[in-house]
């Protein structure tokens, strides 16, 4: 039985556990946005101001979560942070108070890129066993999560739960989950007690941490104000507020379950230049037509773009020769997550002072940037 459960199918399934709690978390968050601003009277600036406190503590955590990794190992971190992380929900649906929010927020993105680092090198770990891509994977089932948080929200939203309910049912799935796969998870993944905390990334590493910003600037968009989009500019009815976040989930989850297959088929740099594409079509469809087909039609063009951007480049960290996974997709991480603090507090702030449909248009332009520096980067195959 013993031997059973460390094969490297049962780690690959711990993993793709562990990857589903940290996505379904994060959606329940994103999916009660709209309903946790009217309940604390947030207008568009002051929402973009508290949602700093998100990437900022995930910014924080990061050189320090790439060296626990290191140093503890990701097996012991990913349990605590993957446990952790869903708890925090509840203590945002239970925020009075602004000040209240922005502080369990930081704590959540604290929380979350701990499971981040974790996660990854657990499956930089899982995909060395399998000798082929196999990280596209393991984001789908976030992303698979993610739109299973976004239904979920939607049901919550249709029956009138408060968020803080909603909240507690994610948290007590997750965490029987994460207790019930712990067992299987990698056990090394060569922890570097030498590590610093503070690793300046080599030219190959900054490359794609750049790539990682011009992408998670739009992810970032998407999961902060996809609700508010629809909510105040396409006008949806409240039964259909989520759908713009259902269905970028929808489709990135899908691109990342046939990402590892085009990726070997097309290469590398062709399916970062043509993501690029994808994303600003996507962008620009939901800000020149918002109307509720056109606008979920060009979230869904979003989703299939930003689809195998981050695991590409997270699959290309793991495998730096100069440093260890935890440190190097800490590092990546930090640049790509950038996108995530300037994204959506920018769009906040814009669209309070102009107006929130034209204010995707800078993240359209940020997208492309994926294709552009693409170009720029040798690929090997």
């Amino acid at each position: 039985m013993t031997a059973f459960t460390v094969t490297k199918r049962a780690q690959r399934v711990a993993v793709a556990c562990f990857f589903f709690v940290v996505g379904l978390s994060f959606a329940s968050w994103a999916s009660r946005i709209p309903d946790i601003k009217a309940r604390l009277g947030l207008n568009e600036a002051l929402l973009g101001g508290v949602l700093f406190a998100l990437p900022v503590g995930s910014m924080l955590s990061m050189p320090l979560s790439g060296w626990l990794v290191a140093r503890f190992g990701s097996k012991r971190i990913v349990t605590i942070a993957t446990i952790c992380y869903p708890l925090m929900l509840i203590v945002i649906g239970l925020t009075a108070s602004v000040w209240q929010l922005v502080a369990a927020l930081f704590g959540f993105g604290l929380l979350g890129n701990m499971c981040n680092i974790s996660i990854n090198t657990q499956a930089v770990g899982v995909e060395s066993q399998y000798g082929r891509s196999i990280m596209a994977s393991f984001h789908g089932l976030w992303s698979l999560a993610g739109f299973c948080g976004a239904a979920i929200g939607k049901l919550m939203v249709a029956a009138d739960l408060s968020p803080f309910y909603h909240f507690c049912i994610v948290c007590a799935v997750s965490i029987v989950l994460v207790i019930s796969v712990r067992g299987s998870a990698v056990e090394k993944d060569a922890a570097h007690p030498d590590q610093p905390i503070f690793a300046k990334p080599d030219n190959h590493l900054l490359k794609l941490g750049l790539i990682a910003f011009s992408c998670m600037a739009c992810e970032g968009t998407m999961f902060d104000w996809s609700g508010v989009y629809f909510q105040e500019v396409v006008q949806a009815p409240k039964a259909q507020i989520t759908l713009g976040y259902a269905c970028f989930m929808g489709t990135m989850a899908t691109g990342r379950f046939l990402g590892d297959r085009i990726v070997t088929a097309f290469g590398r740099q062709r399916v970062l230049q043509l993501s690029g594409i994808v994303i600003t079509t996507g962008l620009l469809t939901a800000v020149l037509f918002p109307t509720l087909v056109m606008a979920a039609l060009g979230f869904l063009l979003v989703g299939f773009g930003v689809s195998s951007v981050v695991p590409l480049v997270y699959s290309s960290a793991g495998k730096s020769k100069k440093f260890s996974p935890g440190v190097a997709l800490a590092a990546v991480s930090t640049i790509g997550f950038l996108g995530f603090l300037i994204g959506p507090p920018v769009i906040g702030f814009i669209a309070h002072a102009l107006s929130l449909r034209w204010s995707f248009t800078l993240i359209a332009v940020l997208g492309f940037g994926t294709t552009v520096l693409a170009s720029l980067m040798r690929w090997e195959d």
